[in-house]
């Protein structure tokens, strides 16, 4: 069984929408001052980690016009790993993407029941609050950062189940963010 992991920057808010610059917040950018060293590299070593990715339209789209053009390790990886993207509107889908259609819970359970390494899920706020609600994540990665930006998208789900989690890991970067990786409560 393949593992389902999500990894997002979120804000002191909640708020994971536009953190690198994406033209679709007025606070737009808002983890580029808290970028240290460290923070970047466990992000490499969680990219190089993962085997596929799993990816809403947006998300899709957005990486999909940024990442062919970079040079690197990291642009190595992201170009060259399939990505798995939930769409109904899309149909010609480039960068090693194939389409995942219908009923997304009980495809994203068959892709996790596939053989393979760890399935990365990178921003994509619409599909992982499905995932969250559905209980198809087996690992969240939240890197928060020290910062409020008054509203945007967030990957919580709007319901009122409740989803325990257990805290298995908490870093602290030297700009204040702060790493906490979580996983279902047993």
């Amino acid at each position: 069984m393949r593992t389902l992991i999500v990894t997002e920057f979120v804000t002191l808010d909640g708020v994971v929408e536009a953190p690198g610059g994406e033209p679709t917040h007025p606070h737009s950018g808002w983890t580029i001052p808290y970028g240290v060293p460290e923070l970047y590299a466990y992000k490499l070593q969680e990219t190089l980690e993962a085997e596929s990715l799993l990816l809403g339209r947006i998300t899709y789209q957005g990486f999909s016009a940024a990442w062919p053009q970079r040079k690197g390790e990291f642009a190595d990886k992201m170009n060259a790993m399939p990505k798995h993207v939930v769409t109904t509107t899309l149909g010609d889908l480039r960068w090693n993407a194939t389409a995942v259609t219908g009923d997304i819970p009980a495809a994203v359970a068959g892709l996790k029941k596939g053989d393979g390494g760890p399935i990365l899920v990178a921003g994509s706020a619409t599909l992982v609050g499905t995932l969250l609600a559905c209980g198809l994540v087996d690992e969240l990665r939240l890197m928060v950062f020290p910062v409020m930006i008054g509203g945007g998208l967030t990957i919580f789900p709007d319901q009122r189940d409740k989803i325990a989690l257990e805290l298995s890991d908490l870093v602290r970067y030297a700009s204040g963010v702060l790493l906490q990786v979580y996983r279902p409560a047993s």
